[in-house]
């Protein structure tokens, strides 16, 4: 736009330069397209100005994010590495790697016995060493604790829903690891009940671990 009213003021001035208009008249006419000339020329020159300033910006916003993508992929590959087996060889224990999280998958059956909500001898000894490992190489992180139940009927358990019983059994394994030196505030506890089973009933029967980055 500025450079079409340029080209038309130029255009203008040479046609006032060739026709015969009073002289005193055409110098009038010539200062004030001069002076418009400039003021155009100034706008553009601003706006020049200004698109290269938010290249500049563009240009420094792109390095930035650049870093922060080569700290992120950093991170995340140390985070899938070097804790990748720490999990391993704990009893009824599997961990699951994501990108910024892992869910630790304790056996239903390991922990409680059936209908119950107490923690088992053998549950927490798993238990224990998967506190350790919180405390050693999670410390600090979001944990979740979500109870995970089959799909049969509560019969003689003395709780509501399979929902009660997974929240009552998340219930006690967050209690067991704040035990252990976990902080209260970094846990939470939800249950899923039988909304997601995994295979049979006894693999069904969990509770998983979630921490997250």
């Amino acid at each position: 736009m500025v450079l079409t009213r340029i080209s038309m003021v130029a255009a203008v001035l040479g046609m006032l330069a060739a026709g015969g208009c009073n002289e005193q008249k055409l110098k009038d006419e010539i200062a004030l397209l001069n002076n418009e000339n400039t003021e155009l020329r100034g706008q553009l020159d601003g706006r020049d100005t200004a698109l290269e300033t938010a290249n500049d910006e563009l240009r420094r916003a792109n390095r930035e994010f650049r870093d922060a993508q080569e700290i992120f992929d950093t991170e995340r590959a140390g985070w899938s590495t070097s804790n990748a087996n720490a999990f391993d060889g704990i009893e009824g224990v599997t961990a699951t790697y994501g990108d910024n999280s892992v869910t630790v998958s304790v056996e239903g059956d390991v922990l409680f016995s059936s209908g119950k909500t107490s923690l088992r001898g053998p549950a927490k000894t798993a238990l224990n060493k998967v506190a350790s490992i919180l405390r050693s190489q999670y410390g600090g992180k979001q944990i979740v604790i979500a109870g995970h139940t089959d799909s049969d009927p509560i019969k003689k358990s003395g709780h509501k829903s399979n929902y009660h019983l997974g929240f009552e059994r998340g219930y006690s394994v967050r209690d067991f690891l704040s035990s252990k030196g976990i902080s209260e505030a970094d846990m939470a506890i939800i249950s899923y009940g039988p909304d997601r089973p995994r295979g049979d009933a006894t693999k069904s029967r969990r509770v998983e671990i979630v921490v997250a980055d």
